[in-house]
């Protein structure tokens, strides 16, 4: 790999045409799409966990986001912004689909309830 921090002076006062990914996958193209999920949740009481988003087209086909490593933190009425990747892109979006996991085995499970949501692609920003 190539240490991002060596290149990123020489990109920005060039206006490099190359385009920089931070997250690639193990697979060909190698290059992640990543977009910017930003919740806003009305749970009274904290909740502590991980999302993996979902986004299927008008002709059913999906994609599943990577799981997040670390765990965000929910709160009531507080905007938490958490990066998200697919290896693959879907054109036009019809549905959203969200998972809250805690990834633990035992206790209660919890609900995450969502008062607003959007989700911005970062490869596309007119998307």
């Amino acid at each position: 790999g190539y240490h991002a921090d060596r290149w990123k002076k020489w990109l920005t006062v060039n206006n490099s045409p190359t385009k920089a990914y931070f997250d690639t996958s193990d697979q060909d193209p190698f290059c992640m799409y990543n977009y910017l999920l930003d919740i806003t949740t009305w749970n009274k009481s904290n909740r502590r966990g991980f999302i993996k988003v979902k986004i299927t087209d008008h002709a059913g086909n999906s994609v599943e986001s990577e799981m997040n490593s670390e765990a965000s933190t929910f709160q009531q009425y507080k905007r938490v912004k958490i990066l998200t990747g697919f290896y693959q892109d879907i054109e036009k979006i019809s549905k959203i689909s969200l998972t809250f996991s805690t990834k633990t085995l035992i206790g209660p499970k919890h609900k995450l309830r969502i008062l607003r949501m959007t989700l911005k692609s970062l490869n596309n920003p007119e998307k």
